[in-house]
């Protein structure tokens, strides 16, 4: 069994997560995982997306919520407990406890808080950028990452992150996966808000990852798309930050909840296995 990842400080990752506007680019980050085709393979091998298609984001949320804002006790038992079911996500040259894949999913939860902050919101940078990607190595830490195996510090990250946008293949998996995503059948009562989520996620793709999903776009939808993000940032701004972050216990009493009833069901399902 591996050592608990060392507990960082905690203070710019928690400011960022924080952040509701950062799940904005929530969907670019899973777009760029799933980009990468051993990823797209494992979640079209382990996940049902056609009828459960809002658990692979809850899960995620959840997890970042406890990393984030819970107790390392609490962080280190959620790493050991996707450790293990990572142990079960296996095919022909796909594992989820692989360290590149996990760099790799991590770097796009990273990528997207990031462009959010910077690009979106246009917040002043400074040190913040070299000190989130410091401490959100613990993200990938917790679930086994070997030490040494994340981008260094912020050059490094810069380095990985435009070589492999750069050099991502979309899969047909992949590009079968991102309409699961973007045109979930299950979301069609909502509709409005599906049709909002492609257009921003579609617009805040990298454009060679945009392309290789075949995924439309233009000149007009880009100054629409940008018109409508910094005029919701300049309302966004005017709201106090502690406004803004006060959801954050809510957040975590309900991703503790749900975490809670999921192991109970895999504890039952254990049992009854075993009866």
């Amino acid at each position: 069994m591996s050592a608990p990842a060392p507990v960082p400080d905690r203070t710019v990752l928690r400011r960022l997560a924080a952040e509701p506007a950062v799940m904005l680019a929530a969907g670019r980050a899973l777009l760029l995982q799933v980009a990468h085709p051993k990823v797209a393979q494992g979640v079209a091998d382990h996940s049902d997306l056609r009828n459960r298609p809002l658990d692979r984001l809850l899960g995620t949320l959840d997890f970042l919520a406890i990393v984030a804002f819970g107790t390392p006790e609490e962080a280190e038992r959620m790493g050991r407990a996707i450790r293990r079911m990572h142990d079960r996500i296996t095919g022909p040259g796909y594992s989820g406890n692989d360290p590149d894949l996990q760099v790799w999913v991590n770097a796009t939860l990273i990528d997207a808080a990031l462009y959010v902050y910077r690009d979106v919101l246009r917040s002043p940078d400074g040190d913040l950028a070299a000190s989130y990607i410091d401490q959100a190595r613990y993200v990938a830490d917790v679930l086994g990452c070997p030490p040494g195996a994340q981008p260094a510090d912020e050059e490094a990250f810069g380095r990985y992150m435009d070589g492999m946008i750069a050099t991502l293949e979309v899969s047909d998996t992949g590009r079968a996966v991102m309409r699961e995503v973007l045109w979930a059948p299950r979301l069609r009562p909502l509709w409005p808000a599906m049709a909002l989520f492609r257009f921003v996620t579609t617009g805040l793709l990298p454009p060679r990852v945009r392309d290789q999903y075949g995924l439309p776009w233009g000149p007009r939808r880009e100054r629409l798309l940008w018109l409508l993000l910094r005029t919701g940032a300049s309302g966004y701004r005017l709201v106090p930050g502690r406004l803004r972050r006060a959801g954050v216990p809510l957040y975590l009493w309900a991703s503790r909840r749900r975490i809670g009833r999921k192991a109970r069901r895999y504890a039952a399902a254990r049992s009854a296995a075993n009866v």
